[in-house]
């Protein structure tokens, strides 16, 4: 794997944003929750308890509470975690377009999760941020 970009300019031109198969949720789930079977894609322990990303039909056969539907998107650069201005800038795109946006940082890429009725209109604004770059 090459080294991770930090230049700005370099990570908007190179972003490659993909979308990701299924839909996704997020749920929350108590902190002592054994998650195997859930097989989550990302998960953040909180005060209140344990943030669950897995895909739907995983959260509907445990019978989850589903606290957002989301199309995953991911960013197929390779961003450095201390990169500045990579987030501010696609956060904006979607912000403009009315789009929100949950993302998560993995070691290799970013992940965006928005609104599964927006993951085509999302792909459109991060495919044109990517172009203008």
């Amino acid at each position: 794997m090459s080294a991770p970009l930090s230049d700005i300019d370099e990570l908007l031109r190179s972003m490659q944003p993909s979308r990701n198969a299924g839909v996704y949720v997020f749920a929350s789930v108590p902190a002592d929750t054994d998650t195997g079977l859930l097989e989550p894609v990302a998960m953040i322990r909180e005060r209140q308890g344990l943030t669950v990303v897995v895909e739907e039909e995983r959260a509907r056969q445990a019978r989850l509470r589903v606290l957002f539907r989301a199309t995953w998107i991911t960013l197929d650069v390779h961003s450095d975690l201390a990169a500045v201005g990579l987030t501010a800038a696609f956060s904006k795109a979607l912000g403009d377009a009315g789009i929100s946006c949950n993302v998560i940082a993995g070691a290799f890429h970013d992940h965006l999760f928005v609104p599964v009725e927006s993951g085509g209109a999302a792909m459109a604004v991060l495919i044109a941020l990517q172009r203008r770059s």
